[in-house]
Parts: C-alpha cells; sequence; structure tokens
C-alpha cells in the first residue's frame, strides 16, 4: 500500500519522463483534485496510506495524462470565475482566456440592471454554461438561457447550474444558433468554434483530441459562427441591447466588419490575460437610432 507521497513521486516521475512539463505541479494538483485534497494537504499529508481502490485510481489517471488528456478533464472538473464546473466529452472545457469576455460584459449587464430592474441574456453554444452561469452568479438581477446543439451539453450546464445554486435564473434550449430561440434578450453573448478547419491537425494534442471538434471548427476561414450569428441577431436583442462575443487573436477586424455589414457598430474591443485580442462587444446602431428618435 503507498503513501500520498510516495503516490505523488511516482506520478512526478511518470509525468517527466513523458516530456509532460511541470510534472510535480501536475503531479500534486492531479492527485489532489482526485482525491478531494487541497494543494497545501496534499504537501502536508505525505504519510496518509492509500486504499487499493485510490491507488488505482491515481494510476489510471497518470496514464490517462500521459496520453495528453488535460488534468481537468480526468478530474472531471473545472474551477472558472469562481464557479466549479462540471465537464462532459461534448463541452469545451472553460478557459482563463474567455473570463475576460465575463469581465466585459458585467458592467454593461450592471448598468441595464439598474436602468430596467432586471437582465435577459442569451448565451449561445452555453457548453458548461460558464459564461452564462459566472454573469448569473455576479449578477441577481440576471437571468440566463444557454443554448447548444448538443443535448448532452445542455444536460452538463443545467447541472452546473444546480452545483453554483443557479438553477432558478438559468434554462437551456437546444438549438443551432437561433433556430429555436423565442424571445428577445438585453445581452446575447458567444464563445463559438473560431479556428480555420485546417488549422485543427496542428492544435495541441490536449485541445485537438479531447475539445469536441464541433466547438473548435468554424469553418474554412473560421468566421462562419460569427456570419450566423450576426445574421440573426437583430431580431432576438433588445433596444439598447449588446453583443459579446469570443474571437481568435487575429480576428478583430475581420469579425467587425461582419457585424458592421449587418448593421452594428464595435462598442469596445477588450485583451486577454496575455494581451491579444479576445472580446468585442457591439451594438446595433439602426435599432438605436430608431429607440432614440421614438
Amino acid at each position: 500500500m503507498k503513501t500520498l507521497a510516495e503516490a505523488v513521486m511516482t506520478a512526478k516521475r511518470r509525468l517527466a519522463e513523458a516530456g509532460l512539463a511541470d510534472a510535480a505541479f501536475e503531479a500534486r494538483y492531479l492527485i489532489g483534485g482526485l482525491l478531494g485534497l487541497s494543494n497545501t494537504e496534499v504537501f502536508t499529508g505525505g504519510e496518509r496510506l492509500l486504499t487499493l481502490a485510490e491507488t488505482a485510481k491515481i494510476f489510471d489517471a497518470i496514464e490517462r495524462r500521459v496520453r495528453h488528456e488535460p488534468v481537468h478533464r480526468i478530474i472531471g472538473a473545472r474551477d472558472f470565475h469562481g464557479l466549479t464546473l462540471k465537464l462532459s466529452k461534448e463541452t469545451l472545457e472553460p478557459r482563463p482566456d474567455t473570463e475576460t469576455l465575463v469581465e466585459a460584459l458585467l458592467p454593461h449587464a450592471q448598468k441595464i440592471a439598474a436602468q430596467k430592474g432586471a437582465v435577459r441574456l442569451l448565451d449561445m453554444g452555453t457548453g458548461t454554461g460558464a459564461i452564462a452561469l459566472a454573469l448569473a452568479k455576479a449578477l441577481p438581477q440576471l437571468t440566463a438561457v444557454g443554448s447548444d446543439i448538443s443535448r448532452n451539453a445542455l444536460d452538463t450546464a443545467t447541472a452546473n447550474a444546480h452545483l453554483n445554486g443557479i438553477a432558478d435564473r438559468f434554462s437551456t434550449r437546444e438549438s443551432r444558433w437561433f433556430d429555436t430561440i423565442e424571445g428577445c434578450f438585453d445581452i446575447i453573448v458567444s464563445n463559438p468554434p473560431y479556428i480555420r478547419s485546417d488549422v485543427i491537425p496542428e492544435l495541441q494534442p490536449d485541445v485537438r483530441d479531447f475539445d469536441p471538434l464541433v466547438a473548435l471548427d468554424g469553418g474554412p476561414d473560421g468566421l462562419d459562427a460569427y456570419r450566423d450569428i450576426a445574421a440573426g441577431a437583430r431580431a432576438f436583442l433588445e433596444p439598447g441591447g449588446l453583443i459579446g462575443l469570443e474571437i481568435g487573436y487575429d480576428q478583430k477586424e475581420t469579425v467587425a466588419a461582419i457585424f458592421e455589414q449587418q448593421g452594428f457598430t464595435l462598442v469596445d474591443a477588450v485583451r486577454d490575460y496575455g494581451g491579444n485580442d479576445r472580446v468585442l462587444l457591439l451594438r446595433d446602431v439602426a435599432q438605436d437610432q430608431s429607440q432614440a428618435k421614438a
């Protein structure tokens, strides 16, 4: 029977042999996540004896990581903007860059809540529900609809809403973009697939082999989803409403142009933690002008 410290050392050695960077950190994080222990508890609890079931679970997980399965997928959950989110095979793993979209939208959502008393948000391609749930958690006046073409993803998002105590303000809709959406929203948000089809084979195996292809592949030029959203958004956006989008690092000008062709104007462009263009916020110019005249 192994101790916790022995398991960590074995995991560290195996991950290092496989060429994984920061093997020591990954070993501690992975084992802690599997056993429900904090990093401190892994450090200080080295003499703890592991059961045979725990040992088997750890070494199965180590081999999965050696095959480049991401740590959070092995654990089955990931933290995002203060939430704990369950993952499934049909959900994109939420990443820190997407928190930039949440933080960019929050002041606008707060302003709408102050003006109207409530905010309705549509999160298209919701996946785990990360964006919608983070905004709902931060703003009690906000209710959200998460849409996705995957029933499994919607079930995962619903489970995450319950896990984080937001189920009463979150509902789901199985839909390809606006196909089955009803009603209008103050905010429409999406982190759509935006990687060019020919780039997919070049992605890191952690992404290429484990994130769902439908959540990555944006078509020949990576812009298919943005065209669909731009073409349909006006009919579902409240006057004065806002569109928030995550984009690829080199897509700012092209995505803005797609929306400008449909009568939207760029309100703000925000960079992620790495200094790359990552978020666009847009409004409907014609709709706002019509409201002003009224």
